[in-house]
C-alpha cells in the first residue's frame, strides 16, 4: 500500500494564530513523499484483547486517553458483541523497537471493553449494562451467566495492523495515518498528533520544559492545542540538527525529529532541558515578557532564530552581559534582512537559514 503526501507547486504557507502565536509554518503542506506500507488483518478474541490492554501490548497514548462515550453508548457496544453482531474494526501501528501495538483508531471501543471486564466505568462507578436488551440490562460482567460470559470472551474483533517499509530512515507515515483516522470530527494539530504517536520519554521531556517559569511568563497560559510544546520542540530540533539539515516543510522536519528522539535517554533529556532552560531564562531576563514579539504576538520565526542564536552564544564559557544581549536583540529586530526572513515564506529553507545565521552573528559579538 502506498501513501503519497504532496506539497503542491507554489503552495504558500498559511498564517494562523494559535494562542497568540504568529506562525506561517503552522499549516504548511506535507512534503512530496511516497510511503510503502504493509498492512495485514488479524482477528483477536475479546478476552485476548483485554489481556493485551492490561499489559499495554495494545497501547493507547496518554494524550489520546480522553474517553467520550456515555455509559449507554458503551453498553450498546457490549450488547452488540453479546448479540453476535459485527462491530467496526480497530487500527494499530506496530512499533518495531518495542514490539507493542499503538492504537491509532478504536480507543473508545477498546476502553469500553476494559471498563466492562474490570467492572468500573468513568468516575469509579460500577459498570452495569444500561438501556440494552432485557436479558442483560443492569448486569455487570461478573453477573453474566456462564454461556453469555464465554460468548462475550470468545467474540472476535478484526484489527488492521500496519508498518512502514519505505522510506527506511523516515517512519513518519504514522503521523499521516493517525491524522486521517483519528480526527474525531475535529482537526488535530501537528503537536497533538506527535504527542500520541511519539509517546514516551520525549513527551515527558516536553512536559518538563513546558513548566519552566520563564517560558510560562513569555508564552502565557498553557496551550490547549500544545502550541507551546511545539515551539519547544522547534527550538530543540534546530539547536540539535542545525539549520543546514532543515528541509521544508516545517511540519515534517519536526515530525522527523520527534520520531528520531522519542526514546531519548535520561542523560540526553537532562542535557536538552538545561540548554532550553538556560536560553529561555536568559531571554526572559534580557528581553522581558515581550520576548519574541516584534509586534503584538509571539512570532515563531523570530523565536526560533533568536533562541538558536542565543543558545549558541551561551555555549561559550563567558557569560554575556544582559544589556549587551538586549542591545544585540534590538538591532536584530531593526535589521531589514532579518525582517524579511521572519515575515515572508518563514518555512522556506533559505529564510530559516538566513534568519538563524543573522541571529547567531548578532549574539556572537555580545560581551
Amino acid at each position: 500500500m502506498a501513501i503519497s503526501e504532496t506539497h503542491p507547486p507554489g503552495a504558500a504557507d498559511v498564517e494562523e494564530n494559535h494562542d497568540g502565536v504568529e506562525d506561517e509554518a503552522s499549516n504548511d503542506e506535507s512534503s512530496n513523499v511516497t510511503y510503502d506500507i504493509t498492512s495485514y488483518g488479524a482477528d483477536y478474541t475479546v478476552d485476548g484483547i483485554v489481556k493485551r490492554l492490561r499489559e499495554e501490548a495494545f497501547y493507547i497514548p496518554s494524550f489520546q486517553r480522553s474517553y467520550v462515550w456515555t455509559h449507554p453508548q458503551a453498553s450498546r457496544f457490549i450488547e452488540s458483541l453479546l448479540l453476535g453482531l459485527p462491530v467496526p474494526g480497530v487500527f494499530l501501528a506496530k512499533e518495531e523497537d518495542t514490539n507493542r501495538h499503538l492504537v491509532i483508531d478504536g480507543q473508545q471501543r477498546l476502553k469500553s471493553l476494559l471498563f466492562f471486564f474490570e467492572g468500573r466505568f468513568l468516575g469509579g462507578k460500577e459498570f452495569r449494562l444500561r438501556n440494552v436488551d432485557s436479558r442483560w440490562d443492569g448486569l455487570s460482567f461478573g453477573a453474566l451467566d456462564g454461556p453469555d460470559r464465554r460468548g462475550l470472551e470468545d467474540s472476535i474483533i478484526h484489527f488492521t495492523i500496519f508498518r512502514q517499509n519505505r522510506p527506511a530512515d523516515d517512519d513518519t507515515s504514522i503521523h499521516h495515518v493517525f491524522e486521517r483516522l483519528n480526527t474525531g470530527g475535529s482537526k488535530l494539530y501537528p503537536q497533538e498528533i506527535r504527542s500520541c504517536v511519539d509517546h514516551g520519554p520525549l513527551t515527558t521531556f516536553l512536559d518538563r520544559c513546558n513548566e519552566v517559569e520563564a517560558w510560562r511568563e513569555i508564552f502565557g497560559n498553557k496551550s490547549a492545542r500544545l502550541k507551546d510544546q511545539e515551539l519547544i520542540l522547534r527550538f530543540l530540533a534546530f539547536h540539535t540538527e542545525g539549520s543546514d539539515n532543515y528541509r521544508s516543510p516545517m511540519k515534517d522536519f519536526l515530525n522527523r525529529f520527534s520520531r528520531k528522539h522519542r526514546r531519548m535517554s535520561d542523560g540526553k533529556a537532562d542535557e536538552m532541558f538545561h540548554s532550553f532552560e538556560r536560553t529561555i531564562v536568559t531571554a526572559r531576563e534580557a528581553f522581558g515578557p515581550t520576548a519574541f514579539k516584534p509586534e503584538r504576538n509571539l512570532n515563531a520565526a523570530v523565536y526560533d532564530a533568536v533562541m538558536v542564536g542565543l543558545a549558541r552564544r551561551l555555549r561559550d564559557e563567558s557569560t554575556p552581559d544582559r544589556g549587551s544581549i538586549n542591545e544585540a536583540y534590538r538591532k536584530l529586530l531593526d535589521d531589514e534582512e532579518f525582517k524579511t526572513a521572519y515575515r515572508q515564506a518563514t518555512a522556506n529553507e533559505d529564510s530559516v537559514r538566513r534568519r538563524q545565521a543573522l541571529a547567531t552573528r548578532a549574539f556572537a559579538i555580545a560581551q
